[in-house]
């Protein structure tokens, strides 16, 4: 299953239509768009409400320092490189801009309309100093002197002090003050105050009572002390502004330098990384406008004006500090997989694996009493001779990193593949592999021009004159704190073909090993599209013959060409194509001629959806046909420049699970987006007016209720 598998000759890709493909960066805007509307919704819980709109910002600050950048980034080498749906750099940045801008008023619209007056009624306020009384401010007066004042440093603009470096995503306030003997005819004169990023964004106004919930923005605190910090002037005006920088990373890997030290090295230029995109207040005047955008080097079609509160992410604080579980979402409580359940005498994690696959789902299913466990468990018993695992994101105190210490401290071999190019944890994967490399852990970082995105583990254990060998393939990271948060699924297995496959991939992603066809798995760069493709084309076969045929696909984003291509010869076949995209989709379904067989929904909730399962035949809402999960989505990056892996789910018990995903997510009363044929997004709504069912909540239920 290597190279690229030929496309069938009833349909070519010359005869598919140009206009067959959405642009990636607008479906992305879209899918925050979705995002937004859950927080639109007055039927979830208020905090909850108030986390979507601080996740809105989240997202689209990381989407300009990424994806924004890197269109930037090719604009500037004069290479007019086309997407894949016809248009130029310029033409996208141009799109992104307007579509942005109208999100992003949305965005503050939504908070300042509908959730900070509905936070209000429930006495949870973010309040002006003004609004203050003569005790609060006097409280806020010596937090300031004691707290804020000692750390704040005013720049000043002027011949002898150049325009100040504004380090990304900072919140500043750019002030004019005159010097007071000069009366009204002084010159004006510009300042920097940044405002400090080691303090809370919202001050409690009275931290001491536990009814009350009344926040004030810290800047507004600075802003009302601006005379103390220029003595001597008249503060003029003052306005927030915020600086998003590129922070894609451009490692140039070498053989022969120490990836770590390549990598530090980038880190520390990450923050000097070129402007794209300048958030101000929306009253903000236009000369102090004009001097930010001149001194920045900014396109003005780079300006956001934002009503309102800049940076909503720090919602997230105020979601965090209110204790009103009658506003928030009930606490999960995981659910431990019933092979796992302990009874009166414990039964190792080893002996319930020799009995079959065990499939679990988080986060209904605890991550610490399987995945975690397992790996606990191979780290204490003696009998283990080695745990060989990759590590691409985890948690900062990480149970996983401890017990592969402990594993490694008693001697037991121990290898670690620790992707230190994880975008936005690099820092935190060049601590852990410096833990490990100490702890005496064998530790590497993949190999050159790829990252090692795949989430495997194998322990290799002595057992009665044999070998035998344990694994787990994942969709989701070795971190406890995410899988409380991300849905995602992992397939525990003894199986001898999965094992001998990891011993396989390990050599691959350790050694000089160039293997690239496996039993069960299917491992990128070289056999993840190919294979994914050579399953839906023999579905294309069954439908020709007039035999029932279906593809189905769970993903976080679809943008490959080649697999978009592959589905629509099925669709044109007569293959049933059900797919849920959470993010990027930049197929156009339901087009006639084209995509009629082809449905897309796309699940939003509470947890992240985040897995990736692949099926391949068998009847709809039945049994049978293929299914894989595994680490990777359908883009460019993940089917060509990292190393992934899929493996193949047998059990039919498993099985059955995996067809429920599908099953409810493109059940008619499923609460969800579906994708129109034009490209835009409707929220689902029952056929005969019922209520929508939440997927999520219905999985829980039925997980939770299989353990009581």
């Amino acid at each position: 299953m290597t190279g690229e598998p030929e496309v069938p000759a009833g349909q070519t890709e010359a005869e598919l239509p140009a206009d067959r493909f959405r642009n990636r960066e607008l479906s992305w805007l879209d899918f925050n768009a979705r995002v937004l509307a859950l927080a639109r919704d007055a039927d979830r819980p208020l905090l909850e409400r108030a986390r979507f709109l601080a996740i809105f910002a989240s997202n689209l600050d990381e989407f300009y320092m990424v994806r924004v950048a890197g269109l930037k980034r090719r604009l500037s080498t004069g290479l007019t490189v086309r997407s894949a749906d016809g248009l130029t750099p310029r033409e996208q940045l141009k799109l992104i801009a307007c579509r942005a801008a109208e999100l992003v008023a949305g965005h503050a619209r939504c908070f300042l309309d509908d959730v900070e007056p509905a936070l209000a009624a429930e006495n949870i306020e973010i309040v002006s100093w003004s609004g203050l009384r003569e005790a609060e401010q006097r409280r806020l007066r010596r937090y300031f002197a004691e707290h804020i004042f000692p750390v704040l440093t005013p720049l000043a603009v002027d011949p002898a002090h150049p325009f100040p470096y504004i380090s990304g995503l900072s919140l500043n306030l750019a002030v004019l003050v005159r010097d007071v003997a000069a009366g009204n005819g002084g010159a004006e004169r510009f300042a920097r105050v940044k405002v400090p990023n080691n303090v809370p964004r919202f001050v409690a106004v009275a931290p001491d009572d536990p009814d009350s919930w009344a926040f004030l923005p810290v800047e507004e605190l600075i802003a009302a002390h601006l005379s103390e910090l220029f003595s001597g002037t008249h503060v003029v005006e003052h306005h927030l502004f915020r600086v998003t920088r590129n922070a894609d990373l451009e490692v140039e890997e070498d053989r022969d330098e120490d990836l770590l030290q390549s990598l530090e090295r980038e880190l520390a230029r990450r923050r000097f990384g070129p402007p794209v995109r300048l958030e101000v207040a929306a009253d903000i005047s236009d000369h102090v406008l004009d001097l930010l955008v001149r001194e920045l080097d900014m396109d003005p079609d780079d300006v956001l004006r934002v009503p309102g509160l800049l940076d909503l992410t720090a919602l997230w604080q105020v979601s965090d500090e209110v204790e009103r579980p009658d506003l928030a979402d009930p606490p999960i409580v995981p659910a431990t997989h019933p092979q796992f359940a302990e009874g009166e005498t414990p039964k190792s994690v080893f002996a319930t694996l020799r009995d079959g696959d065990i499939l679990v789902h988080h986060p209904y299913h605890s991550f610490s009493t399987s995945v975690q466990r397992f790996i606990e468990q191979a780290a204490a018993d003696p009998r283990v001779l080695a745990i060989k695992q990759t590590l691409y994101r985890t948690s900062g105190d990480s149970p996983i990193v401890d017990a592969l210490v402990s594993a490694a401290e008693a001697g037991k071999q121990v290898v670690v593949l620790v992707e230190v190019k994880a975008r936005f944890d690099e820092q935190a994967n060049i601590a852990w592999a410096r833990k490990l490399e100490r702890a005496g852990c064998h530790v590497v970082y993949g190999l050159v021009g790829l990252k090692t995105h795949c989430k495997i583990a194998l322990v290799v254990r002595q057992e009665a004159g044999k070998i035998g060998r344990y694994c787990h393939v994942g969709t989701g990271n070795y971190n406890p704190k995410t899988a409380r948060l991300y849905e995602d699924f992992g397939l525990l297995t003894a199986d001898p073909e999965v094992g001998a496959d990891l011993t396989d991939l390990f050599n691959v992603l350790t050694g000089y090993s160039r293997q690239t066809g496996y039993r069960r798995l299917l491992a990128a760069p070289y056999g993840v599209r190919a294979g994914i493709v050579e399953r839906i084309d023999g579905q294309v076969r069954l439908a020709e013959a007039g035999e029932p045929a279906l593809v189905q696909m769970k993903v976080n984003s679809i943008v490959d060409e080649k697999t978009i291509d592959a589905l629509y010869r099925a669709s044109l076949a007569g293959v049933r194509v059900d797919l849920v995209v959470r993010g990027i989709c930049a197929l156009r379904p339901g087009v006639e001629g084209l995509s009629e067989n082809i449905r897309v929904r796309s699940l939003l909730g509470r947890f992240l959806e985040h897995s990736r399962v692949f099926r391949f035949g068998g009847a709809p809402s039945g049994d049978g046909g293929e299914f894989w999960i595994g680490s990777a989505d359908l883009m460019h990056r993940n089917l060509d420049r990292r190393v992934e892996a899929l493996v193949e789910v047998r059990d039919p018990g498993n099985q059955a699970e995996l067809a429920r995903i599908f099953d409810l997510a493109m059940a008619g009363d499923a609460d969800a987006f579906a994708l129109n044929p034009d490209g835009s997004w409707r929220r689902t709504a029952p056929d005969q007016g019922g209520d929508r069912v939440d997927v999520q909540a219905a999985l829980q239920r039925r997980i939770a209720g299989r353990q009581s």
